[in-house]
């Protein structure tokens, strides 16, 4: 096995529980661990083989920037699933999704939470 790490993938999205959270958008930022199966893409060199790591950005990128969820952690999930979905050799995919401007009443960096799929 390995991992492919793709770090802090952002994009201007529409999520979150509170009607502004829709109306405004805010960036959100994506981590991304894939524990994958190696087959045969060492060895060989082999693309075919491996997780195209554009293709699944593109995954990432269509899940974040379209249907509004009200929570990130389903967000999460359903990048999780999908990235499972289109590329069998990915064996765990633990997705962390980070909300800088949460709406809370304090001062912080950003909210994050992370799901593993399958658990």
């Amino acid at each position: 096995m390995y991992i492919i790490r793709m770090k802090n993938c952002a994009f201007f999205a529409r999520h979150g529980v509170l009607d502004e959270e829709e109306t405004l958008g805010q960036r959100f930022y994506v981590d991304a661990a894939l524990t994958v199966e190696p087959g045969r893409a060492l060895v060989d060199d082999a693309i075919e083989d491996t997780v195209h790591y554009g293709v699944a950005f593109g995954v990432i990128e269509k899940i974040i920037t379209g249907e509004r969820r009200f929570l990130i952690e389903a967000l999460a999930l359903e990048v999780a699933r999908a990235l499972t979905a289109r590329f069998p050799q990915i064996k765990k995919a633990e997705i962390t999704v980070r909300k800088p401007n949460a709406p809370v009443p304090g001062v912080l960096d950003h909210v994050e939470v992370t799901v593993a799929w399958p658990q």
